[in-house]
């Protein structure tokens, strides 16, 4: 029975200390980051999504600059914006949709448009580096959906 229960709280640990790490993955001070930013001067930058594409190599931000990261579908499939390690890069204050409302939350690892879809990204740059963006659908990675996000 003891040896059960040294196992069973082993797991237990090892899942609360691996949960703890991957929390620490992501800005922890993002609400922060996010109120004291200009708004009034935020960039918008354009993402125009066709079938297999992003429109463009890369996109270029600028650490502790406010950003509108408009997300456009105006292929025929539905596509995905993939980004986990951007996602932890920067400090997300909301996502909005052109029609249907906002959300907010700290944290994302993927955005899905639908066709004809709009998202729009609101958020602050953090930590410097070049991060892959990509769609997660069928093959369209294959297809040349990949693009880069650079935080200068």
């Amino acid at each position: 029975m003891k040896r059960l229960f040294s196992i069973v709280l082993t797991g237990l640990l090892a899942s609360v200390i691996s949960t703890s790490h991957a929390a620490e993955d992501y800005i922890t001070n993002a609400g922060e980051i996010v109120k004291s930013a200009n708004w009034e001067k935020m960039e918008a930058v354009t993402v125009n999504f066709d079938e297999y594409s992003y429109g463009t190599e890369h996109f270029v931000f600028t650490v502790g600059q406010a950003y509108k990261l408009q997300l456009k579908n105006q292929g025929e499939k539905k596509h995905y914006f993939t980004a986990p390690e951007f996602y932890k890069a920067i400090a997300a204050r909301k996502v909005q949709s052109n029609k249907d409302g906002e959300i907010k939350a700290p944290y994302f690892t993927a955005l899905e448009l639908m066709v004809n879809g709009q998202l729009d990204l609101y958020f602050v740059p953090v930590t410097k580096g070049e991060y892959p963006v990509y769609c997660t659908i069928d093959d369209h990675r294959d297809e040349g959906m990949e693009s880069r996000l650079i935080i200068r």
